[in-house]
């Protein structure tokens, strides 16, 4: 699959998926303490006020919850169809279509970068170059936070609500992405996993790296 299929494959799937997504996700963070402390670290390291990208923010719920916590946000994600539901629910808020392998940000300029739950649909060759991406916009000494599946084998959403769509969501485990990440030029400062919980198949992790 070349880059551009992947890119479109993830796109297609989201535009098509996005509403009935948004109302299935619409409290992500209810009843989900640990990650919510994960994001309140995060937001301590950057500290208030700090300049911070939701990379592949989908319907914006994360990008909200960062900007609760003070943090001078904006989200980019691929697809048009969950841009416009996160404008229509945090209109005081910037959303850019773009991808997050060739962001239209410059060199050093972040504080912070949040990558949610965003890079499990970047093939396995590419995360060097996402990695490097991040390292590239955040200020030397920035933070980065990214959320994740744990596991070996991906997990393949067919035809979800009913739409005809399909896509594979990567499973990754905590110590390969830490070592991509140092790989970067990151310092990985906390490695967190939790259990699955509620409707989740597998354990999740949740990494906090240095720049």
């Amino acid at each position: 699959m070349t880059d551009s299929d992947f890119l479109t494959r993830t796109r297609v799937f989201y535009d098509t998926v996005a509403e009935d997504y948004a109302e299935r996700f619409r409290e992500p963070f209810a009843g989900a303490p640990v990650d919510r402390a994960m994001f309140a670290a995060f937001a301590e390291l950057v500290g208030p006020g700090g300049a911070v990208a939701d990379l592949g923010c989908g319907p914006g719920r994360a990008t909200g919850h960062l900007r609760s916590l003070g943090l001078d946000v904006f989200g980019v994600d691929l697809s048009e169809g969950m841009l416009a539901i996160a404008r229509r629910e945090n209109p005081d808020l910037l959303f850019v279509q773009g991808s997050m392998l060739t962001l239209d940000v410059a060199d050093g300029s972040l504080a912070g970068v949040v990558s949610w739950y965003s890079s499990i649909h970047t093939p396995v060759d590419e995360l060097p170059s996402l990695f490097g991406e991040f390292r590239r916009v955040l200020v030397p000494g920035g933070h980065l936070l990214i959320g994740f599946q744990v596991g070996d084998e991906p997990k393949r959403h067919d035809r979800p609500f009913g739409h005809d769509v399909i896509l594979d969501f990567q499973r990754r485990q905590p110590e390969f992405i830490g070592g991509l990440l140092e790989a970067a030029g990151f310092e990985v400062v906390s490695r967190t996993v939790r259990a699955a919980q509620g409707t989740e198949l597998t354990p999740q992790a949740f990494l906090i790296a240095r720049a």
